[in-house]
């Protein structure tokens, strides 16, 4: 049997077994098949293709779906943490009483450990066999991951045009107080998660910006930072390879001979230390300041 087109036809990548039988498959060909590699038996009656998403194999093996992070990395929506896999159980699971803030993680060994939820859907319609919806995805990831990295998150599904204003509305009104000041932090005119970071790099030490600034010769930039600074993310994450490598750096000079400084963190900086970015952007600033810029 042609596997690959059974799946393809069901549009799914996690397959009951009654409904593979449905399609002309037998018990024999459905053992056979896992036994030569042609197919992986998740659970009881559950089948995926190989090379299907570890995360989602890892989510369904256990009885859940992928939710949060992991649930957001699959749709296409930024996330930086893509390590454990986030797993949604039904609210009727076993859990021990001892599961802080509504999770726990299983499983000794890093790659694989599995972070479990319990948390009531919000959209439980959107959800798939295989994952929640979005919306639900973004609330449970802005109890799990950095304020910060919750904004990208958000501000590139807003970019996407997956969410909506009123989807950001329902998202909040599922968050607890403390976390309601991110709503004013978002900006869905980010094109990164990068993007996003540095713009909150910038609101916290109250500098002067502009965000997509045309300047004439060079192009649209990311930032524009006290009318001197221009600021861009790595964009190399998006378009690997010496061409955009060229291309960045002939920017760069144009913008020198223009009379522009400029800086273009790397995506670790920007994104796990952040404090060494504001360093850089502040002192690039004072030595314009002492020359009389």
């Amino acid at each position: 049997m042609n596997w690959n087109d059974i799946f393809l036809s069901l549009g799914a990548r996690i397959v009951r077994r009654d409904e593979l039988i449905h399609r002309g498959a037998t018990g024999r060909a459905l053992s056979a098949a896992v036994k030569s590699g042609h197919l992986v038996r998740v659970r009881r009656d559950r089948y995926a293709l190989p090379g299907t998403n570890r995360h989602v194999v890892e989510a369904v093996s256990i009885g859940g779906v992928l939710d949060c992070t992991s649930a957001l990395a699959d749709i296409g929506v930024f996330v930086v943490d893509g390590g454990a896999t986030h797993v949604r159980l039904p609210a009727a699971a076993a859990r021990p009483p001892s599961a802080p803030n509504n999770r726990r993680v299983l499983g000794s060994n890093k790659s694989r450990d599995v972070e479990v939820h319990w948390r009531r859907l919000v959209d439980p319609l959107a959800a798939t066999p295989e994952c929640v919806g979005l919306v639900d995805a973004l609330i449970q990831a802005a109890r799990c991951q950095d304020p910060w990295h919750t904004v990208a998150s958000i501000d590139n599904a807003l970019h996407q045009k997956l969410i909506n204003g009123g989807d950001v509305a329902t998202i909040f009104e599922a968050l607890p107080l403390t976390l309601q000041y991110l709503r004013d932090l978002l900006d869905g005119r980010a094109e990164s998660g990068q993007e996003s970071i540095l713009r909150l790099i910038l609101e916290s030490a109250s500098l002067h910006y502009e965000v997509q600034v045309v300047i004439p010769s060079v192009g649209r930039v990311d930032f524009l930072v006290e009318g001197i600074l221009v600021l861009e993310a790595d964009s190399r994450l998006a378009h690997d390879g010496w061409d955009a490598h060229v291309r960045d750096t002939n920017r760069d000079i144009t913008c020198g001979q223009l009379g522009y400084m400029t800086l273009r963190p790397l995506y670790e900086h920007t994104m796990h230390q952040p404090h060494l970015v504001l360093a850089a952007i502040r002192g690039v600033l004072e030595t314009a300041r002492l020359r009389g810029r």
